[in-house]
């Protein structure tokens, strides 16, 4: 019989349920920067395992020597990923101050009226819309002095993060073995060799995504530096990386490359006849990159990724199709990962099930 004592033990233990979970909700939103420097040192440290394996077993470093050769190789990339960037932002400084506006303006007027001229467009006076908006009057410069200070405080916070992640890599690397112990020690004995088999698993398959992404990135990489040498780009290999880099945000990625290499191209250009050198040497630039894209897009990346987590070409297109629409770009890079997570450990829980055994058929 249920009696009013029960049934307030039951809303009082409902909600004591509601409010411990609120407090853990909050306590992880708090600590979500700590968070995410877990993440990213897990990350890391799957990509370095292949490489720690080899250190270990065939020159026999110690674990200390292997993670500390592990933590100065990344150092050393992301040291040499900034110096990258030095001879870029000189070059296209040097670039903008030989700019000739008046020239440029002129060469810009014409462009203009032939595309005008071409499609039958009315003109349209830019320097009349901007000045009868008033756009100038509204500008608050005040903007300029919190955008510095913003900066300043980002690149605060950047240095404060790489230290911390690089710290808790080299731990990651170092004493996987102990952890993995504690996490027996710490395991429910019913379910331990179910966890254990998940994580095993899940290392193998993330490691062997990640280093297919650097493969895939290497692929697109010497395609967009041939593209740019053809084209005669000074910056070939700046440029070529950074868009590389870019496609690790699926889709969106390759366009903000594409977008920037035609800038750039068009900075590096600066000094020549718009018409006939800027304008067409760009635009080959583009459907260059644009063919690249065709090539990563078709035959590269679902072969890879397809390949690196056993999932079908398909099916990694509509999880980060959804991953995107859901939660944007951020869902986009983590896509494959968490799915990939999700499928082991139901593989490993469900594995009678019908659904989850088609879907985790190729695990």
């Amino acid at each position: 019989m249920i009696t009013s004592k029960i049934i307030s033990n039951g809303i009082l233990r409902a909600l004591a349920t509601i409010l411990i979970v609120a407090i853990v909700l909050y306590f992880l939103y708090e600590i979500q920067t700590v968070i995410v420097y877990l993440c990213i040192s897990l990350i890391l440290c799957l990509i370095a395992n292949p490489l720690v394996k080899f250190l270990r077993t065939k020159l026999k470093f110690s674990n200390s020597m292997a993670a500390s050769t592990t933590i100065i190789l990344f150092v050393l990339m992301m040291v040499g990923f900034i110096l990258l960037f030095v001879p870029l932002i000189i070059s296209q400084a040097n670039n903008l101050s030989l700019l000739d506006t008046n020239h440029l303006q002129q060469q810009f007027t014409e462009t203009e009226r032939s595309l005008e001229t071409y499609f039958n467009i009315q003109h349209v006076d830019l320097n009349k819309m901007l000045k009868d908006s008033k756009v100038t009057s509204m500008l608050d410069f005040s903007y300029f002095t919190s955008f510095f200070n913003s900066i300043l405080s980002f690149m605060a916070d950047m240095g404060m993060g790489l230290v911390s992640v690089f710290f808790i890599t080299f731990f990651f690397i170092k004493d996987q073995e102990i952890f993995k112990d504690q996490a027996r020690r710490i395991l429910p004995d019913n379910n331990e060799d179910k966890i254990l088999n998940s994580v095993t698993k899940i290392n193998h398959l993330l490691t062997r995504y990640f280093v297919g992404l650097l493969l895939q990135l290497m692929v697109v990489f010497i395609l967009y530096l041939i593209v740019l040498i053809i084209f005669g780009n000074k910056n070939a290999f700046v440029i070529a990386f950074l868009c590389a880099i870019l496609n690790v945000i699926p889709y969106i990625g390759p366009i903000i490359g594409t977008t920037l290499a035609g800038i750039l191209t068009m900075i590096s250009l600066i000094g020549h006849d718009f018409q006939s050198e800027i304008l067409p040497t760009t635009l080959y630039v583009i459907i260059g990159f644009l063919v690249v894209q065709a090539i990563d897009n078709n035959i590269s990346q679902p072969i890879i990724s397809s390949k690196s987590v056993n999932s079908h070409p398909l099916e990694i297109f509509l999880v980060i199709l959804i991953s995107g629409i859901t939660f944007g770009i951020v869902g986009m890079i983590i896509a494959i990962p968490v799915f990939t997570m999700i499928k082991v450990i139901l593989k490993e829980f469900f594995p009678n099930n019908k659904i989850v055994s088609v879907l985790t058929e190729r695990i």
